[in-house]
This record gives C-alpha cells, structure tokens and sequence, in this order.
C-alpha cells in the first residue's frame, strides 16, 4: 500500500501510487513509528523542496524525522500553505519574498502565511473571488473538484496530472479560491510557480 505522503491541493495528506514532482515538509515528523500521519503539521514552516539536494538521501518516513511530503508540483503546494524552502530553493525562496511586498525574514513569512491557510478550528482557509481577475497558478474548487487556473483555461487536478480543460470564460463569476489569499497576492505581484508538464499537454 502507498504511504500517505502526497498532498493535494486542498492541502489533504492522502495515498496514491502517482509520484510527484517537488518534496515538502511540514516543520517536523507527522507520522509514528508505523509511518502512519498522526497530526496535520508540526509547527508553521511549511516547505516546498527540491527531490534531489547535495546528494542527500533519507529513508522515506524514518521514525523521529520530518514526515517527506510530495505535490504534483509548485502549485498544488502553494495552494496547500506551503512556501519555497530558503535552503534548497533559495532563488525561488529570494523570489517569492520579493512579491510578498514586504522584507520579511522567513519565520514571520511562515507566521502570517500560517494564519492565512488555517482556521483556529485546524481547517483550511479559503475565500471568494471574481475568477476572471485570478493569476495565473492559483487554485480554484468548483464543484468539490479542484482547478489550476492557467491562461484562459481551468485544469482539472488529478494525483497524476492536469487532465480536463475547461474555458475560464465558462465558469462561475465568483469562485472559492484554494491557494491563501496572501500567496495569490504573491502570484499577483510576479512570482511565477513551476505547473507539471501535463498543463503543455
């Protein structure tokens, strides 16, 4: 049976044997010794990283460390609250501070996006926007399905891929915005996420 390490774009840990593209972590070990997820998240440091770093490797879910989490891409990761990693991805990380519109050092960057994705209940935030005025790599749910926004297009998210394509034209004026509204700002302000190959498809 897959491990539960995928992440979706509703920021769900969930199983599928579809690999992703980009690993991430949640600021510690979220699983017991049975590689089983125990908690949500550990603490607000909510990464996106590089598969491949300095030739580093680590056993998947080893009991005591950081819970390896794996997107489809750079998108579904920051439509779940996660952020690029300062050390793997430090020009991405330089990047995404930059549209942020404030020099802030990371771990008040971790603490205003942490308030931005989750509820004092532990549920995901999401909010309401006009879909015709949303940037580009940001997801939207319609439906209960969820949809990467991408030129005039809406694309279905699926653990292996991007499939349908909609036009954004035809969908509803007003969506239910997945991605924080503080890292759309981001999308808004320039910075541009890495989408699967399959959005070319």
């Amino acid at each position: 049976m897959p491990l539960q390490n995928r992440v979706d774009p509703f920021g769900e840990i969930f199983r599928t044997p579809a690999r992703g593209t980009m690993l991430g972590n949640r600021g510690g070990a979220l699983h017991n010794d049975q590689r089983e997820i125990v908690r949500p998240y550990k603490c607000p440091r909510w990464l996106i990283c590089v598969l491949e770093f300095k030739g580093r490797r680590r056993t998947v879910m080893s009991p005591g460390l950081y819970t390896e989490l794996f997107f489809l891409d750079e998108a579904v990761g920051l439509s779940a609250g996660h952020r690029p990693c300062a050390e793997c991805r430090r020009a991405r990380f330089n990047e995404f501070r930059a549209a942020w519109g404030k020099p802030l050092p990371a771990p008040e960057i971790d603490a205003e996006l942490h308030r931005a994705r989750i509820d004092r209940q532990g549920h995901k935030r999401t909010y309401q926007d006009r879909l015709a005025e949303l940037p580009d790599g940001c997801f939207v749910t319609i439906d209960g399905s969820a949809y990467l926004v991408r030129g005039g297009e809406l694309l279905l998210w699926t653990p292996d891929g991007y499939t349908r394509r909609e036009p954004r034209s035809g969908g509803p004026a007003l969506v239910t915005v997945l991605t924080p509204e503080i890292t759309v700002r981001c999308l808004r302000n320039g910075y541009k996420p890495q989408m699967h190959e399959s959005v070319a498809l």
